[in-house]
Protein backbone atom coordinates (compact mmCIF):
# COMPACT_ATOMS: atom_id res chain seq x y z
CA UNK A 1 0.00 0.00 0.00
CA UNK A 2 1.52 3.38 -0.90
CA UNK A 3 2.90 5.26 2.11
CA UNK A 4 0.60 8.29 1.74
CA UNK A 5 -2.51 6.10 1.44
CA UNK A 6 -1.49 4.04 4.47
CA UNK A 7 -0.94 7.19 6.54
CA UNK A 8 -4.22 8.71 5.36
CA UNK A 9 -6.15 5.57 6.26
CA UNK A 10 -4.50 5.29 9.66
CA UNK A 11 -5.06 8.96 10.47
CA UNK A 12 -8.68 8.62 9.31
CA UNK A 13 -9.11 5.67 11.67
CA UNK A 14 -7.53 7.71 14.45
CA UNK A 15 -10.04 10.50 13.85
CA UNK A 16 -12.89 8.00 14.33
CA UNK A 17 -11.30 6.29 17.32
CA UNK A 18 -13.20 8.28 20.00
CA UNK A 19 -16.46 6.99 18.56
CA UNK A 20 -15.64 3.33 19.00
CA UNK A 21 -13.03 2.92 21.71
CA UNK A 22 -12.28 3.94 25.26
CA UNK A 23 -11.26 7.45 26.13
CA UNK A 24 -7.81 6.32 27.30
CA UNK A 25 -7.17 4.64 23.96
CA UNK A 26 -8.40 7.66 22.02
CA UNK A 27 -6.25 9.97 24.14
CA UNK A 28 -3.12 7.90 23.50
CA UNK A 29 -3.75 7.87 19.74
CA UNK A 30 -4.54 11.59 19.69
CA UNK A 31 -1.33 12.36 21.62
CA UNK A 32 0.76 10.46 19.12
CA UNK A 33 -0.96 12.02 16.11
CA UNK A 34 -0.44 15.51 17.59
CA UNK A 35 3.29 14.76 17.92
CA UNK A 36 3.53 13.77 14.25
CA UNK A 37 0.99 15.75 12.23
CA UNK A 38 1.61 19.44 13.10
CA UNK A 39 5.18 19.38 11.86
CA UNK A 40 6.64 18.16 8.61
CA UNK A 41 6.06 14.47 7.90
CA UNK A 42 8.42 12.36 10.02
CA UNK A 43 11.52 10.91 8.45
CA UNK A 44 11.19 7.25 7.61
CA UNK A 45 13.42 4.86 9.53
CA UNK A 46 15.75 2.70 7.47
CA UNK A 47 16.28 0.27 10.36
CA UNK A 48 15.10 -0.58 13.83
CA UNK A 49 17.50 -1.39 16.67
CA UNK A 50 16.36 -3.08 19.88
CA UNK A 51 18.64 -3.24 22.91
CA UNK A 52 17.02 -5.85 25.13
CA UNK A 53 19.16 -5.19 28.21
CA UNK A 54 18.28 -1.48 28.07
CA UNK A 55 14.59 -2.11 27.23
CA UNK A 56 14.75 0.38 24.37
CA UNK A 57 13.79 0.38 20.68
CA UNK A 58 15.42 2.91 18.35
CA UNK A 59 14.13 4.04 14.97
CA UNK A 60 17.23 4.88 12.94
CA UNK A 61 18.00 6.64 9.67
CA UNK A 62 21.66 6.05 8.95
CA UNK A 63 23.37 6.80 12.27
CA UNK A 64 20.69 9.30 13.34
CA UNK A 65 18.32 8.22 16.10
CA UNK A 66 14.89 9.42 14.94
CA UNK A 67 12.96 8.17 17.96
CA UNK A 68 13.50 5.92 20.94
CA UNK A 69 10.90 4.03 22.95
CA UNK A 70 10.69 2.11 26.21
CA UNK A 71 9.80 -1.54 25.53
CA UNK A 72 8.61 -4.63 27.35
CA UNK A 73 9.87 -8.06 26.29
CA UNK A 74 9.06 -11.70 26.79
CA UNK A 75 8.63 -13.03 30.32
CA UNK A 76 12.04 -14.78 30.05
CA UNK A 77 13.99 -11.97 28.36
CA UNK A 78 17.62 -13.09 28.72
CA UNK A 79 19.01 -15.06 25.80
CA UNK A 80 17.93 -15.80 22.24
CA UNK A 81 14.54 -17.33 21.48
CA UNK A 82 15.01 -20.97 20.52
CA UNK A 83 11.64 -22.65 20.74
CA UNK A 84 7.93 -22.14 21.11
CA UNK A 85 6.92 -21.42 24.68
CA UNK A 86 10.33 -20.28 25.97
CA UNK A 87 8.99 -16.70 26.44
CA UNK A 88 12.20 -15.23 25.00
CA UNK A 89 12.56 -12.41 22.53
CA UNK A 90 14.83 -13.39 19.61
CA UNK A 91 18.24 -11.82 19.02
CA UNK A 92 19.80 -11.16 15.63
CA UNK A 93 18.96 -9.58 12.27
CA UNK A 94 15.35 -9.88 11.14
CA UNK A 95 12.91 -7.87 8.98
CA UNK A 96 9.55 -6.22 9.53
CA UNK A 97 7.29 -8.27 7.29
CA UNK A 98 3.56 -7.76 7.82
CA UNK A 99 1.21 -5.27 9.48
CA UNK A 100 -1.96 -6.22 11.30
CA UNK A 101 -4.70 -3.82 12.39
CA UNK A 102 -6.89 -6.68 13.67
CA UNK A 103 -4.62 -8.45 16.15
CA UNK A 104 -5.28 -8.98 19.86
CA UNK A 105 -3.07 -5.94 20.44
CA UNK A 106 -3.28 -2.35 19.29
CA UNK A 107 -1.55 -2.52 15.91
CA UNK A 108 1.15 -5.10 15.33
CA UNK A 109 4.06 -5.48 12.94
CA UNK A 110 5.45 -8.96 12.42
CA UNK A 111 9.16 -9.68 12.81
CA UNK A 112 10.58 -12.34 10.44
CA UNK A 113 11.56 -14.76 13.25
CA UNK A 114 12.40 -17.58 12.74
CA UNK A 115 15.08 -17.01 10.11
CA UNK A 116 16.90 -19.83 8.31
CA UNK A 117 19.49 -20.27 11.08
CA UNK A 118 16.76 -20.43 13.74
CA UNK A 119 14.89 -23.08 11.74
CA UNK A 120 18.04 -25.18 11.18
CA UNK A 121 18.85 -25.14 14.89
CA UNK A 122 15.29 -26.09 15.79
CA UNK A 123 15.32 -28.99 13.28
CA UNK A 124 18.64 -30.27 14.68
CA UNK A 125 17.17 -30.23 18.18
CA UNK A 126 13.74 -31.52 17.07
CA UNK A 127 11.78 -28.66 18.55
CA UNK A 128 9.31 -26.08 17.25
CA UNK A 129 11.09 -22.71 16.88
CA UNK A 130 7.89 -20.78 17.54
CA UNK A 131 6.91 -17.70 15.61
CA UNK A 132 4.47 -14.81 15.56
CA UNK A 133 7.01 -12.42 17.06
CA UNK A 134 5.65 -8.90 16.74
CA UNK A 135 6.21 -5.32 17.71
CA UNK A 136 2.84 -4.37 19.17
CA UNK A 137 0.95 -2.04 21.45
CA UNK A 138 -1.10 -2.91 24.51
CA UNK A 139 -3.78 -5.62 24.57
CA UNK A 140 -7.13 -4.57 23.09
CA UNK A 141 -8.81 -6.12 26.13
CA UNK A 142 -6.35 -5.28 28.90
CA UNK A 143 -6.49 -6.97 32.28
CA UNK A 144 -4.29 -4.31 33.87
CA UNK A 145 -3.62 -0.56 33.70
CA UNK A 146 -1.23 0.81 31.05
CA UNK A 147 1.25 1.50 33.87
CA UNK A 148 1.28 -2.19 34.77
CA UNK A 149 2.34 -3.12 31.24
CA UNK A 150 4.96 -0.34 31.10
CA UNK A 151 6.66 -1.45 34.31
CA UNK A 152 7.50 -5.09 33.54
CA UNK A 153 8.17 -7.67 30.83
CA UNK A 154 4.88 -9.38 30.01
CA UNK A 155 4.83 -10.73 26.45
CA UNK A 156 5.30 -14.28 25.14
CA UNK A 157 8.43 -13.08 23.29
CA UNK A 158 7.17 -10.03 21.42
CA UNK A 159 8.37 -6.43 21.73
CA UNK A 160 5.63 -4.29 23.29
CA UNK A 161 5.35 -0.49 23.37
CA UNK A 162 2.66 1.99 24.35
CA UNK A 163 -0.16 2.53 21.87
CA UNK A 164 1.01 6.09 21.15
CA UNK A 165 4.52 4.80 20.43
CA UNK A 166 3.09 2.03 18.23
CA UNK A 167 1.39 4.62 16.01
CA UNK A 168 4.74 6.35 15.43
CA UNK A 169 6.56 3.08 14.75
CA UNK A 170 3.78 2.07 12.33
CA UNK A 171 4.03 5.38 10.45
CA UNK A 172 7.82 5.63 10.39
CA UNK A 173 8.66 2.11 9.16
CA UNK A 174 7.84 0.12 6.06
CA UNK A 175 7.67 -3.60 5.46
CA UNK A 176 11.14 -5.02 4.78
CA UNK A 177 12.77 -2.60 7.22
CA UNK A 178 15.61 -4.48 8.96
CA UNK A 179 15.41 -4.92 12.73
CA UNK A 180 18.52 -5.71 14.76
CA UNK A 181 17.61 -7.21 18.14
CA UNK A 182 20.61 -7.09 20.45
CA UNK A 183 21.12 -8.58 23.93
Amino acid sequence: MPQILRRTLLLGCCALAPLVVTTAFADSVAESVRRIVPSAPPKMADRVVVRKSERVLYLMRGEEVLRQYHIALGLNPVGHKERSGDFRTPEGRYWLTRRNTHSDYFLSIQVSYPNDADERKARRNRWDPGGSIMIHGLPNNPRHSPGHYASRDWTDGCIAVSNADMVEIWLMTDNNTPIDIRP
